[in-house]
């Protein structure tokens, strides 16, 4: 073997080595992949077995629903866009009458929610199912009191049928079931990318850029707050060491104990503006912030850029979903309203 092909072979034996110790190391620092198998993504996504395909089919088209907002008009993927990262790219929420988020609050993606800790900002909500009643019936969102949601889905006869193929011909078709098997539908919104390919095992899953990029992540800190299959979805204290630029923007303090939930970092590239208030349009420049607000360090720009080319690794494959075609209203369905 001439020298060219030893020193060949030992820079392919030393990249392989160095991917399969900084995986393990990334393992060991709390971050996790999403499971190839199907039976242990199961166990994640679906611990109390709620899921089914008619449920799923069912919960897709009432995510897609605008008649269960009082004007008609929107639908939970308004705001959690499908299309858009699971997002709806505006700093603050538009809903009802075209208000904006009273607390100026962002809305934040709607894949790999199922991996939260808890739902919303200040983590109020334990899981999807609850997570949905509150944006339906919230004045500056969707502003539907539970019994017109209620009246409206069963003034559709097909709704009521597809409920029944759902959960049996004894199914009441009431506000938690409309709203939990929107949130079945939404269990299945994961996005497995090259990232969770990498930690299983494949090391040329990520480029050295991005591997780098990973190195630069962990010895930052970043794994501190966003780690887990979520990289994020916890609470913790925001801001921890000094105080966030933008903070006046809106009255959101988070809860009781200042506690916020932690923005998953998957899909991260899809879901500008950052922060619970929107106000960062740049990646970079979140990165940035967040080291100093939380980590209480300033980031260089070279380490910054190095995270945002790992970060750029976490944007998944989507399920596909066909936008479902919705049963007609009928002579007794309430009609929309705009005040």
């Amino acid at each position: 073997m001439n020298v060219s092909k030893i020193i060949a072979a030992s820079l392919v034996a030393s990249s392989v080595l160095f991917a399969g110790s900084l995986a393990e190391k990334a393992k060991s620092m709390g971050l996790q992949a999403i499971p190839t198998d199907k039976t242990e993504l199961t166990k994640l996504i679906d611990p109390n077995t709620t899921i089914t395909p008619e449920r799923v089919e069912l919960g897709k088209k009432l995510y897609f629903e605008p008649r269960l907002s009082k004007s008609g008009l929107i639908s939970c993927n308004t705001c959690h866009n499908l299309a858009l990262g699971g997002a709806d790219g505006a700093p603050a929420a538009i809903g009802h009458m075209w208000v904006a988020n009273p607390h100026h609050l962002n809305s934040p993606t709607v894949y790999n929610a199922v991996f939260f800790e808890s739902q919303f900002w200040d983590g109020r909500s334990p899981h999807l199912e609850d997570q949905a009643q509150g944006p339906m019936q919230a004045a500056p969102e969707m502003a539907s009191p539970a019994s017109l949601v209620v009246e409206r889905i069963n003034s559709i006869p097909e709704y009521v049928e597809e409920f029944k193929k759902a959960y049996g011909n004894d199914v009441k078709v009431d506000f938690p079931t409309i709203t939990s098997t929107i949130g079945i539908f939404e269990r299945t919104l994961v996005t497995p990318s090259r990232y969770d390919d990498f930690l299983n095992g494949k090391e040329n899953a990520l480029n050295d850029a991005e591997k780098e990029g990973l190195k630069v992540f962990m010895d930052q800190g970043c794994t501190s707050c966003h780690s887990g299959v979520a990289l994020g979805g916890k609470m913790m204290p925001f801001p921890m060491v000094k105080p966030y630029k933008f903070a006046n923007v809106g009255d959101f303090k988070g809860d009781k104990n200042g506690m916020v939930k932690v923005p998953t970092l998957r899909n991260i590239t899809e879901t500008a503006p950052y922060f619970h208030n929107g106000q960062i349009w740049s990646l970079a420049e979140a990165v940035k912030e967040m080291g100093r607000t939380q980590l209480g360090k300033d980031i260089s720009d070279a380490d910054a850029a190095k995270i945002v080319t790992f970060l750029k690794a976490l944007k998944g494959t989507k399920p596909e979903i066909v936008y479902p075609q919705l049963p007609e209203s009928t002579a007794t369905t309430p009609k929309p309203e705009f005040n």
